[in-house]
């Protein structure tokens, strides 16, 4: 590590010295991580204390045992040094096997990525707000939609034609009874100038009538 790591007496005492010693002489192995806890929840930021520190070693453990399918690891493999106020501390990973041996530093980082979201879950935060510094934060992974982008393409277009052919259907529609309305209006007004014309005695638009005819031809007959 940058500086050393060096050991709270709090885990001194319930480690055995060697270890601590050993984990100073393969400090290359740890990583340092950064907590933005205000940063990220505001008025609602939770107090890091030593509760918070257990559940992220439990967390990492999690995580070793999620990476190499195996049960053994538990919270005593996760030891933490140089911890800030400000949140940050340095950790390393034992081996469940042998205390003594430090869990190489690519299959933790292998192991983080693996997990982040569940690491970032467990403290409501995220990559940029819990940093694991030398680990690049994970990519979101692309999100497949329940229905396919081609059918939903093809579902807008068949939408389209549809609501095309009904608009035709209901401007001829429409045109076709507009049509019927004036003729029969027109109809109406030649029946009512026919009536009109009848009553006055007159024949209008060029009618003949020979009801009305005054042809002398006819009284001689």
């Amino acid at each position: 590590m940058e500086e050393g790591c060096m050991i709270n007496s709090h885990f001194l005492g319930q480690r055995p010295r060697h270890l601590f010693v050993h984990a100073l002489s393969y400090a290359s192995n740890g990583y340092r991580v950064r907590l933005s806890i205000k940063t990220a929840l505001g008025n609602q930021a939770y107090e890091w204390n030593e509760n918070e520190m257990f559940l992220f070693r439990a967390t990492m453990a999690f995580t070793m045992r999620r990476y190499y399918k195996t049960e053994t690891y538990n919270v005593d493999n996760i030891i933490v040094c140089n911890q800030t106020l400000r949140v940050s501390f340095w950790f390393v990973v034992t081996s469940p096997d042998n205390s003594t041996m430090l869990i190489p530093q690519a299959d933790v980082e292998k192991a983080v990525s693996m997990s982040r979201h569940r690491i970032n879950n467990a403290f409501l935060l995220t990559d940029r707000t819990l940093e694991f510094l030398g680990i690049p934060p994970t990519l979101a992974g692309p999100v497949n939609p329940d229905t396919p982008p081609w059918l939903i393409v093809f579902g807008v277009v068949i939408g389209a034609v549809f609501a095309g052919i009904i608009a035709l259907l209901v401007s001829s529609l429409l045109q076709k009874r507009r049509k019927e309305k004036g003729m029969m209006e027109d109809g109406q007004d030649e029946e009512d100038r026919q009536m009109k014309g009848v009553e006055n005695g007159n024949i209008l638009d060029g009618i003949y009538n020979r009801g009305f005819t005054d042809d002398n031809r006819f009284t001689k007959l």
